[in-house]
């Protein structure tokens, strides 16, 4: 369990019964990303926060909370939306993923990445007293466009929208974090629900269990890797990263005297570096701690795709730090321009 890692995508109603459960049961490294902050009407439903924890980001809010739950885990919060780019960097790093979301479209993209990188995901979505978990993409099982192919026509409504009982997304995603665990321990008596839709009516408690086949037409699984292109159209969740200035490699070598910094984990930085860089891992800034930065050198900060930088980089401006760029591409584009 402890040398097990699961990425949580959202952290409300679904992901905060889920990450509780997940820390407790020792998951040795949990991330998770979130773009919001904590609003009262949500505590009803996202028992991860209390009302001291309003109007934070629900990032840092969880990642603290799950901390003082087990200090002995690694928690890795990204303040931020899970696009295509944050998904071909964050799903490869972890063994599974976990969906806390309530769109399609969010839906969607976790599913392409997931197969794309060969990693299960547990699904649920949930509305007023009704409930859905699935694992989909886990030994050789259907997809979640096995199910859904392609999103349905009209508006759907998401949570905040259609309502929710806040009890009802405890059990999904209680379901969701007793689905991991099944995953990481491997036991044979224990069935995930791998390719198979778990329904829950609340109101009567009646439930059921339905056999989702794979489809050999399938727009996602039939696919080779390679040839699946992850696509994201943002919902009506807060962009807070549209003000920092990206810079590609030859941009940032072209500035006299520029100031590397280096926010990716401490694993990542023990494998190369750009030389001569300050190590500033994002972990320790969501933690609150205070950089002592150079005021008259441009700050370009690095990850590994240039998706945590643009996080790390909008959090020191909210800091009052406004002399930092983004290195559009992260170390890897640093390494092919530089091969």
């Amino acid at each position: 369990m402890a040398q097990s890692s699961v990425l949580c995508v959202g952290a409300g109603g679904l992901g905060s019964p889920a990450l509780l459960y997940l820390a407790a049961a020792g998951i040795g490294r949990i991330g998770l990303i979130d773009p919001d902050r904590v609003d009262e009407s949500n505590l009803q439903r996202q028992v991860l926060y209390d009302t001291a924890q309003v109007g934070q980001f629900k990032a840092r809010a969880a990642s603290q909370r799950l901390a003082d739950l087990n200090p002995h885990i690694r928690i890795e919060a990204y303040q931020g939306e899970l696009d295509a780019d944050a998904a071909a960097e964050l799903v490869p790093a972890y063994d599974i993923i976990l969906d806390g979301t309530d769109n399609f479209a969010a839906k969607f993209l976790i599913n392409d990445a997931s197969v794309k990188f060969g990693k299960p995901w547990v699904y649920s979505a949930i509305q007023g007293f009704e409930a859905q978990v699935a694992v989909f993409n886990y030994e050789g099982s259907a997809c979640y466009r096995c199910l859904y192919p392609y999103a349905p026509l009209g508006h759907i409504a998401n949570c905040a929208e259609g309502g929710i009982i806040g009890a009802v997304a405890g059990i999904a995603g209680v379901t969701q974090a007793l689905q991991v665990i099944k995953i990481i321990t491997g036991h044979e008596g224990f069935e995930p629900l791998t390719g198979t839709l778990w329904t829950l009516d609340a109101r009567t408690m009646a439930t059921r269990t339905l056999f989702i086949p794979r489809d050999a037409a399938c727009p996602c699984c039939s696919k080779n890797p390679e040839e699946i292109i992850l696509e994201y159209e943002p919902q009506n969740c807060e962009i807070i990263d549209r003000e920092v200035q990206e810079i590609s490699v030859e941009g940032a070598q072209s500035i006299d005297n520029a100031f590397y910094v280096d926010v990716r984990e401490e694993y990542e930085w023990a494998g190369g570096a750009i030389e001569g860089a300050t190590f500033l891992p994002l972990s320790r800034l969501m933690d609150g701690h205070a950089p002592d930065l150079p005021e008259d050198r441009t700050i370009v900060l690095y990850c590994a795709k240039g998706v945590r930088s643009r996080h790390a980089a909008t959090m020191l401006k909210a800091r009052g730090v406004h002399n930092v760029v983004n290195l559009r591409g992260g170390y890897e584009a640093w390494l092919r321009e530089n091969a």
